[in-house]
């Protein structure tokens, strides 16, 4: 596969590469530890990495979270995305005000934009890009003493799940911290609910579904001068080795409320799915339903559906099954022990970045890598189920699967697309 490499990119490196290094490699690195803002009064220097409409999104949040934090530097593969976010945060409607504190020369462009972002003089890492780059550049920032918001997914294979949570180990042996944007375990609401289930409420799980089904997104028309590598990067959702699917991308909140409830995650999966609705080619190689069925160690058994097509029925949300009762995470109880969460609530996106600022300046860093990598893995064996009509055990995909879909090279070129899966055909990697 021939490549057309641009002055920018020049001097790109594959993941294959970025991966080499082991997690005990990594761990020589802790003698770069910061011991930065332990006290609430001092200025955190965020940086945005990846500037589209959810890291644009975050970097709001995060700002609004805390005084004395401000926005330093930005980074993105495309210039327009980065001159329309950063257009958006110093002028638009909702500036930033005096929190915008980034200036032409700290803003990247290309592959290796978040390099360039992390040597900013950033204190907190943003990653909001396309989530086939986060293991990459989660170890990064890690690396480079950072402490880290990172969008969900955390991954779309299990190599790059690997690499995540020997990222996580790193970050607490040098106190940094990691919060992932699965905003549920930061709404008051699911986090009073899930205690209660923990605490035995309903009593012990049997069963429980949970659901994403919603109409279509949004996808962009090439443009002629646009690389097979640029039409799949500004179309991230549709290729599986961007966004890992949309039972990944997107149900991965779901998927992270049952294994919160159940304190880990399940054994085995068995997974049915296709491509219905959406068979044209801008929307790439993913699939626009899937059903899956994951069982827990103890046998209990939960059912959950995915779906994006226009004109269909939607549904949101979770839903556990006990010895004692019937909990809905989102606030509701059932059985022996009624009860209806009726406390304050708060928008979720926004106060993950409040927890997290707190504990940093607390000097008690949230870590919720592992988790994630884990919630991130239940999704991508439930695709991976789905797509080569395999039952596959958790802890196969977590030790052994060597299923990594990076591309050959990062550079804006030809690339061609990975044909559509097909249950029993599609072999299990």
């Amino acid at each position: 596969m021939s490549h057309t490499t641009t002055g920018k990119d020049k001097g790109m490196f594959s993941r294959r590469d970025f991966m080499k290094a082991t997690a005990a490699g990594a761990a020589a690195l802790v003698a770069g530890t910061p011991s930065v803002h332990a006290a609430g009064s001092d200025r955190i220097r965020v940086g945005l990495i990846g500037c589209g409409g959810r890291g644009t999104g975050a970097a709001r949040d995060c700002l609004a979270a805390a005084p004395n934090v401000e926005l330093h530097a930005m980074g993105d593969a495309f210039q327009d995305r980065l001159d329309g976010s950063f257009r958006s945060l110093r002028d638009g409607k909702e500036p930033l005000g005096e929190k915008f504190n980034v200036t032409p020369e700290r803003c990247f462009v290309g592959f290796d934009a978040y390099k360039k972002v992390l040597e900013s003089g950033v204190d907190l890492a943003l990653l909001g890009t396309p989530p086939h780059f986060r293991p990459e550049h989660l170890r990064a920032a890690v690396e480079a003493g950072k402490h880290v918001f990172m969008e969900k997914p955390v991954a779309v294979d299990p190599v790059g799940v690997r690499s995540v949570i020997a990222s996580a180990e790193l970050a607490a042996q040098k106190k940094l911290a990691i919060v992932a944007g699965t905003q549920r375990r930061h709404t008051f609401s699911y986090v009073e609910t899930i205690k209660r289930i923990r605490d035995g409420a309903i009593g012990e799980l049997l069963s429980g579904q949970c659901y994403w089904l919603m109409g279509g997104l949004w996808s962009r028309k090439p443009e002629p001068k646009w690389s097979q590598m640029e039409v799949q990067m500004r179309n991230w959702l549709y290729y599986t080795w961007l966004s890992g699917d949309h039972i990944v991308e997107q149900h991965v909140h779901n998927l992270d409320v049952v294994m919160w409830a159940f304190g880990g995650p399940p054994v085995k999966c068995m997974g049915v799915g296709g491509r219905q609705s959406r068979v044209d080619p801008i929307y790439g190689n993913i699939f626009d339903h899937f059903a899956v069925e994951y069982e827990w160690p103890n046998g209990a058994r939960v059912s959950s559906m995915c779906r994006q097509a226009e004109g269909a029925s939607g549904r949101n949300g979770e839903r556990l099954i006990g010895t004692k009762g019937v909990a809905v995470p989102s606030g509701s109880i059932t059985g022996e022990n009624a009860w209806k969460y009726d406390g304050p609530n708060v928008n979720g996106q926004r106060q993950e970045h409040v927890d997290l600022i707190k504990s940093i300046r607390d000097g008690n860093p949230l870590n919720e890598g592992r988790q994630i990598a884990e919630s991130t893995l239940i999704a991508i064996i439930g695709r991976m189920s789905c797509y080569t009509g395999s039952e596959l055990k958790y802890d196969w995909a977590l030790k052994a699967s060597k299923l990594d879909l990076t591309p050959p090279k990062y550079e804006f070129g030809d690339l061609p697309v990975e044909p559509v899966a097909v249950p029993g055909k599609t072999p299990l990697v």
